[in-house]
Parts: C-alpha cells; structure tokens; sequence
C-alpha cells in the first residue's frame, strides 16, 4: 500500500516546481519594470488562485493552476498588459471556483480589480432557453466592458488559452468553443487591433471546426516553403538595395497569409488552393522619428513602386486616416517579375507594434508606464465603446438579437463621410444616409426623411461612399418604420427603430388583446395561458402579443378565429397529415447510417443548406418542431447555430463509412477549364457511364476559350466524390474541379 502514496507524493512535488517554475516565467514576461507594491500584488493573486483551484484539475488532467498562470502570461507577453490586468487574469476563475467573492477581492485588491474580476466571472443563472446561454453571458460582460476595456482585453487572453488546450474536450464542446470564438471573440479581437490573437484564434477554431480543410491547406504550405522563401528573398533584393542607398533604417520581412484568410478566399472566390497566390505579403517596418513617419513610409512606397508595378485599385493609406482599431498602414499590391501579385505593407516600429499588439501598444505609446493601466481606457477606442454601450442602454427582450446588434460593429470595413460643418464621422462600409442621421442623433434618425449628397437630394436607402458630405432633412410627421431594417446595418440605426416599433406594435397588440378578449366572452370560454397557447400553435405565430397584434392588424381574418373549435382541438386534417409526414419521413431516416447523441439512435433529417454526406464532419441539431438536423461542420450555417445555440448541439457520427453504402447523397461540384468541343459528353461519359454515378444537373457556361460548370451528383460519400474528382482530373489534367454547396 506504501507505493502509491510515494507516487502521488512524488506527483505533487513535481507539479509543485512546475507550478513556480511557470510562475517565474510569467514574472520574466513582464514588459514593464515591476515596483514593490505591484509585486506584492501579482504574487498575492498567485497566492489567491493556488489557494481556491489547489484541488481542482482541468480535462487534460493538468493542475488548473496552469491555466490562470497560462492566461496571465498572455496578457503581460503577447498584448504587454500591465500589472491590473495580470492580478485580474490570475484570478478570473476564483469567485466561481471557491468560496471567495467579488467582496473579498474589492478588500485585497481594490474596486477596479474587482469590478474587472465581475466582468470576467461566469455568470450561473439560468437563462430562457429559447435564447443562448453565452449570448446572454456576453451581453453582461460587454456592460462591465463599456467601463473598462481590460475586461474584454483579459477575456480574450482566456478564450485563447482555452483555444489552444482544445484537444482535451469532447468533440461537441470543441465545436461549440470553436464556433463561438470564430463567431465573436476573433472579430471582436479584430476590432481591438489585437491581430495577432484574432489570426491565431481563427486558424484555431477552423482546425476542429474544418478538420480537413485545415490539415490540407496546412500540409500544402508546408510543403511549398521552401519555394516561397526563395521567391521572397529574390522579390526584396532590389528593394532592400534602394533603401539601402537611403538615410532610412529598415526591416523587410515576408509575413504567411493565416490558414483561415487562405480558406476563406478559396471559399469566396471559388478556386482551389493551387490558385490563391498572395499566401504571403512583405512587409517593410522603419524606424522613424513621430515627425518623419508619415514622409517616410511615403518616401518607401515610392521606391517599391518605382521598381514594381503598382495595382492602382490595390492602394490603402491607412496612415492618413487610421482605422478606428488604431491600424496605420500603407499597402500596396505590385506585379513582381514572376508575374504574381503581392502585397506590401510599409509601416514604421510603433504601427507596427499597435498593428500586432492593439490597444495595449497604442497606450504605451500616449506615454503610460503600465501598459493600459491608467484608468483602463484608450483614446480610439472610446468611439467604438460608446457605440456599444448605446446598444446596451436599449434592452431587449432577446439576447441574440442584442448579439446581431453587437456583430456588425465588429466585422464591418469603415467609411469617412463628412457633415456641412466639416466635422468627420465613421461609420462602416454599406452604411447608408439614414445610418447617418442616427449616428448624429437618435431624433434626427428618428425624424429623417431623406439627405443632401453633396448638395444632390437622395432618398433615405442611399448608400453613402468615402468622402460624401451629407445633410439630413427631418419632419416632425416622420416616425421610424419597419421597411427601415430592411436598408440600415449600423447596431444604433437597428436598435433605435426596432424599440420603436417594438413599443408601436406593444400598444396596437394591448388592442388585439381587447379584442380577443371580447371574443372569448362571446363564446362563454375562459380567457387563461393554456388557451391563448393553443391559438399561438394554430395560427403558427412566435407569441401572444404577436397573435394579438395580428388580430389588431386584421393579419387573422375574424371568420377564422373560431376559438372553440382551436380551443377543443377541432384540428384540420391538412395539418394532421402535415405532422403524420414529418413523423414518417423522421421514422425512415431511423434506418439510416447516423448514429445521433451518445447512445442511442435517434429520428433525423439531413439539413438541406450544406448537404452532408458519409465521410463528412457533421454534427446535430435539435430543432423545434422538427427533430433533429444534421449538418456539415463547415456548413455555411454552423457558425452561426453553434455559438448561439450551444445547448441544442447534439453530437452526431456517420456508423461506418468504410462498409458499402446502398443509399446516395446528393453533392455538387464546380468545374473549370479550357472549353473544348464534347466536353459536355466527356463528362457524361466519366461520370455516368465509367463510374455508374446519377447526375441531378449539370451546367456549362463557355467564355472566351474557357468555360465554368456546375454538376450535382448522388454519391455513397467523400470517398465515393473523391474517387469521381481524380477520375476527372485523370481525363482532363488542366481542369480544376472541387466540391460547392448545392441546393436539394
């Protein structure tokens, strides 16, 4: 019995020294020099953290401790956050992980620390279920945010760690965390200028969101490397030889284009791999003096171009007018003389430091000593910030509208459009002229009618471009109207008209209700939940004050409100028969080849957005009304589903898809190639006739000596569609063909 207790003994020693052993590390990656005071303070939330996490461990079986240390280390080395956030980052977990509280921190540590710790501590309550846990956590989070943005700057240190020790977790949390964070915490890192996390944790969340795609992208470049460097190095030679002859000091460096931008632009512009040739752009960083910045990184454009060609569409001058995340750059896209396009940045040492580490930098350079530690804001920001909190100050009744709001101040490019003083607002790409009325008030908005551009009347669904002066023409007659949400994209726009017309339709629907009221009287039946309930069923609407509203609104004829027959469950047969051929088409789907959930098989229905077929990723999820969908892990929808509705993830897996399939799936492919005479026929013929695959459609369109097509096929699987692509390209060598989404 003597043994274990020495190797658990023995454990406990060694994970003991590991513990300080990454304590000190944390210490040494600490950008700033530490006073007395700021020591004690970093060592006794260390002291904190060991203490409320010493008996628990995370999935991977490593003493929890490792994580907060983990996560501390992130903040100090990689954003260069100062002593607060290391405190708070070093105790994130400790008000849900024991018996100390907010109050306990406040005593130890101070109110800021303490009010940051609340931010980032996880919220238990439990939520309406129609709506998503982490939607609602989030939107409480971003409150404490609109304080003090260390808390988001911490949060995302966190979801970083947590991205990078996702292989100890289940699969269906691998893909909810991943989704979420592709969703929201890489924009939102984006936002903050943060773009080393916001690269990193995209690659991460498409490494278990799009499995294949990313060990094949991944295993491409790899293999290509040693060809890119030689071609870098033979670019920036000329380059580096004029600068040379310059005063200017300088750094070239070539940077890899992320795993997820490759994916992505493969996706959007429809080519494979072998066709995205800016994998990697150059960029050249000078150390300038803050007056010679700008002359400078001018004066480099210049050489570049004089020895390449430039792109004319391909300039961005980002020093001029920064982004609102505080990026300042040039670029520029030039013809090399191997024929390829490639993109170069020209930056000084500070743009550079704020383009990779964000705010934290842009601090350090408006002279603080503590990273951003003065009272946790940053000039730039701050625009952004009251643009959020203005979406907080309107509640709503539904957090993943709130979380919709939240996204599109993150993900949209920005446009400059001036008023007719002069005065300069941004706003994001595709805004329009009403946009732009709210974004000078919500009265203004609220009351607008239509804007001058540039002296020339527009209507309110104008989209404004950069450089546009705009002025708004207001009546006191105008109200917002629902036709509005159809052309606005700003979160201020959306959520001003939607509490407008929320309280609109709340009075009309306190009519309705009146009505229905009256009604019910009538016909001697009680007016209670239960029975309003089985209305809200019949006429298929979201709620009773929807069902109110429409019967205000006349939307439900009166000769077809006969609330006794809905009421005693008189149902028509049309609707018996739709729900009996929901149940048979979910009972024959019971014999198929997806296991869902843990144990059992359960009734599904193949989702029709993504197709997914034996050999795909795929995952459930638990609709209302109709079972249990399966969809691809990269289908265009999974994003979106598994951040905001996490709880309704079910795991699912194709029973073996090395066994003979009877049945055939639908999938489609994109082809593209030099037009040739029987093309048409020579696909047939591989296809139908070679390969004993059924073809649903096919498209060719010929231009210019090329031509693009499209084919939907019924095949066993990936290994099926796999087989039929290399039988193909066997026939037809310079044809490119990869799989696409295809409608049912």
């Amino acid at each position: 019995m003597a043994e274990p207790e020495i190797s658990i003994i023995e454990r406990e020693e060694t994970e003991r020294k590991e513990i300080l052993k990454r304590y000190k590390s944390l210490l040494r990656s600490i950008r700033h020099e530490l006073t007395i005071e700021q020591k004690r303070a970093i060592r006794a939330a260390f002291d904190m953290a060991l203490d409320a996490h010493k008996d628990m461990r995370r999935k991977s079986g490593e003493p929890y401790i490792y994580h907060p240390i983990a996560v501390a280390k992130i903040a100090a080395q990689e954003i260069g956050l100062g002593t607060t956030s290391i405190v708070c980052a070093l105790i994130h977990d400790v008000v849900e992980d024991s018996d100390y509280t907010i109050e306990d921190i406040k005593r130890k540590f101070g109110e800021k620390t303490a009010r940051i710790v609340d931010g980032l501590t996880k919220i238990k309550e439990v939520f309406d279920h129609t709506d998503s846990m982490q939607a609602e956590n989030f939107r409480k989070m971003l409150l404490t945010l609109s304080d003090d943005v260390r808390v988001i700057l911490v949060k995302l240190c966190d979801r970083l760690h947590n991205m990078r020790t996702l292989d100890s977790m289940s699969r269906k949390n691998q893909l909810k965390i991943a989704s979420e964070t592709l969703f929201l915490y890489a924009p939102l890192a984006h936002r903050l200028g943060l773009y080393n996390v916001k690269s990193e944790l995209e690659d991460l969340s498409i490494k278990y969101t799009q499995r294949e795609a990313y060990k094949e992208i991944s295993a491409k470049l790899n293999a290509k490397k040693a060809e890119r460097d030689r071609f870098v190095r033979k670019f920036i030679e000329p380059i580096k030889k004029k600068l040379e002859e310059t005063d200017l000091k300088f750094e070239i460096k070539g940077r890899p284009k992320s795993i997820y931008s490759i994916l992505k632009k493969m996706n959007h512009q429809d080519i494979p791999f072998e066709q995205v040739y800016d994998l990697f752009a150059i960029r050249i960083i000078l150390d300038s003096s803050p007056e010679k910045e700008k002359s400078d990184c001018w004066t480099a454009y210049s050489i570049v171009t004089d020895i390449y060609k430039p792109n004319p569409s391909r300039t961005r001058d980002w020093i001029t007018t920064p982004k609102s995340n505080g990026y300042e750059s040039l670029h520029t896209t030039v013809m090399s003389n191997d024929g390829k396009w490639v993109e170069v940045q020209i930056r000084t040492e500070r743009m550079d430091e704020i383009a990779e580490k964000g705010y934290a930098a842009h601090w350090k350079y408006k002279n603080s000593k503590d990273g951003i530690e003065n009272d946790g804001k940053t000039g730039g920001v701050d625009g952004w910030l009251a643009r959020i909190k203005d979406i907080l100050e309107n509640p709503s009744s539904n957090a993943l509208e709130f979380l919709d709001d939240f996204k599109l101040q993150l993900i949209h490019e920005e446009i400059f459009v001036f008023t007719p003083n002069g005065d300069l607002k941004k706003l994001p790409k595709g805004a329009t002229a009403l946009d732009f009325a709210f974004e000078i008030h919500t009265q203004v908005g609220s009351k607008c009618i239509g804007a001058k551009l540039n002296n020339r009347l527009v209507p309110l669904s104008h989209q404004l471009s950069n450089g546009d002066q705009v002025e708004i023409l207001t009546s006191e007659k105008q109200h917002p109207r629902e036709e509005w949400l159809n052309f606005v994209i700003t979160g201020k726009a959306i959520a001003r008209i939607r509490n407008f017309l929320r309280e609109s339709k709340r009075e009309l629907a306190e009519k309705g209700k009146e009505i229905l009221k009256k009604k019910f009287h009538k016909e001697k039946i009680e007016f209670n939940d239960d029975n309003i309930q089985k209305l809200v069923r019949y006429f298929k609407v979201q709620s009773p004050l929807d069902l109110y509203y429409a019967i205000n609104k006349e939307l439900i004829p009166s000769e077809k409100l006969l609330i006794s027959d809905i009421v005693n469950k008189k149902i028509s047969q049309s609707q018996n028969k739709s729900q009996s051929e929901v149940e048979r088409q979910t009972q024959n789907n019971r014999k198929s080849e997806i296991i869902v959930g843990e144990e059992y098989d359960l009734p599904y229905n193949l989702a029709k957005c993504c197709n997914p077929i034996p050999g795909d990723d795929i995952f459930g999820f638990i609709t209302i009304g109709e079972g249990v969908k399966i969809h691809r892990t990269n289908c265009p929808n999974a994003v979106s589903l598994m951040s905001n509705y996490g709880y309704r993830i079910i795991k699912a897996q194709w029973k073996d898809t090395d066994v003979k399939n009877e049945n055939r799936f639908l999938a489609g492919l994109r082809l593209i190639g030099i037009d040739d005479v029987g093309i048409v026929s020579s696909l047939s013929d591989i296809i139908s006739k070679n390969m004993g695959v059924n073809m649903k459609s096919i498209t060719i369109e010929s231009h210019d000596g090329t031509f693009e097509g499209t084919i939907a096929v019924y095949v066993e699987g990936t290994k099926h569609l796999d087989n039929l692509i290399s039988n193909i390209k066997q026939r037809h060598p310079t044809m490119n063909v990869f799989r696409i989404e295809v409608g049912s």
